[in-house]
């Protein structure tokens, strides 16, 4: 997919031969989360990435404990398979070498605001003067319209509205678990990158891309937004509960607990056969999924007073086998440690990372660089 300008700066890694971006050049002068798990994710996928660091490394190198070594392990998390330079970008030195990367580089990623990308010499117009073939994504924390305003994911969960949605219901706004702002705009962004190199291969011109937090947030409310906006519901914090469909949800067993997630009427009867309970399926307060809806409370405490005979582990072996969606509520450690976690492996340094979930051809995209440390390739390219 490269073209076939000198390459001697860039390096290439071997054993990302034959992967589906095999070949592509990326400069990742991002930081954080957003933007270095939309590359870490390229290279998965084949990429050469060269990440570059300030002298004081990427933010996230001091986000711990938990450290290994001098590293904190949320480093570790989205930057595997790439080269680490470190360039003192206010220096004519370092801003020569940056030149250097972005004129022969396939895909640019940077989240500067607009004013510190301008100053740093990677602003849109700068680099497609130069770089006409250039794939140029910026991650904003707002978008085009506040290019300068910083931000963070904990900031678009909170004004994205997924704040007000998540939680208990007579408890406060929650995030979620992880950075799901980042995850989902970093994500967005490889679909953007990758439909441009496609793209690109048609026409020869690169493209200007831009994705923002805060938008990626509001596509995440998908089903919450769409009541409302269709007609006008406005949704509230309800816990486990699923605002369309019951039973969704998490319920009590003798010992721990066991999602079940009826989607359809048929796994509706297939439940109340296994719970002993089949005349629910001809009681009009539960015969359809907006009357189950309607008379969720009294459809709870029926389930509960069934799953009160056995443990959660039971209960799902016992829905599986009649096709019940369901599943016990696992720890983490319980997760990262299951059989078919398959994307649990070891990279090539010794450290256990959680891989991209694609298969190429039935097979996981293994890592084939651990996370490099700070500047490890400064001078060592090509």
């Amino acid at each position: 997919m490269s073209d076939e300008r000198d390459t001697a700066v860039w390096g290439h890694t071997p054993r990302a031969v034959a992967r589906p971006l095999d070949g592509v050049r990326v400069l990742d002068l991002s930081r954080i989360l957003a933007g270095p798990y939309c590359t870490m994710v390229l290279a998965d996928l084949g990429c050469d990435v060269v990440k570059v660091e300030s002298p004081a490394g990427d933010e996230t190198r001091r986000w711990g404990p938990p450290f290994v070594d001098d590293t904190a392990a949320y480093f570790f998390a989205a930057n595997r398979n790439k080269k680490s330079v470190a360039l003192d970008l206010k220096s004519p030195e370092g801003q020569a070498a940056l030149d250097e990367l972005v004129l022969t580089a396939d895909v640019i990623v940077h989240n500067f605001t607009g004013e510190v990308a301008a100053d740093l010499g990677v602003d849109w117009e700068r680099v497609s003067k130069n770089n006409p073939r250039a794939i140029y994504l910026v991650i904003s924390g707002f978008g085009p319209d506040e290019p300068d305003r910083r931000g963070y994911d904990l900031t678009a969960q909170a004004l994205g509205g997924l704040m007000d949605i998540t939680g208990a219901a007579d408890g406060p706004p929650t995030k979620v678990g992880v950075a799901v702002s980042d995850l989902a705009a970093g994500l967005f962004a490889v679909s953007a990158v990758t439909s441009a190199l496609y793209r690109r291969e048609q026409t020869g011109v690169g493209a200007h891309l831009e994705v923002s937090l805060y938008e990626a947030t509001l596509s995440l409310l998908i089903n919450q937004a769409q009541n409302y906006l269709a007609c006008g519901d406005v949704p509230h914090r309800a816990g486990n509960e699923h605002p369309n469909l019951a039973p969704y949800s998490v319920f009590a067993t003798r010992e721990g607990q066991v999602v079940i997630a009826v989607g359809t009427d048929a796994q509706f009867a297939l439940l109340c056969s296994e719970l002993g309970m089949p005349e629910f399926v001809r009681d009009e307060r539960f015969m359809t999924n907006a009357a189950r809806i309607s008379h969720r409370v009294e459809l709870r405490r029926a389930i509960e007073e069934q799953l009160v005979s056995a443990p959660a582990a039971v209960w799902e072996e016992r829905f599986q086998s009649k096709g019940i969606p369901s599943a016990v509520v696992r720890s983490l450690p319980e997760a990262l440690s299951a059989p078919e976690a398959h994307t649990v492996v070891t990279d090539p340094a010794g450290n256990r990372q959680v891989l991209s979930p694609i298969r190429v051809n039935g097979e996981l995209l293994l890592p084939y660089l651990a996370p490099p440390a700070l500047g490890e390739h400064t001078g060592k390219l090509g």
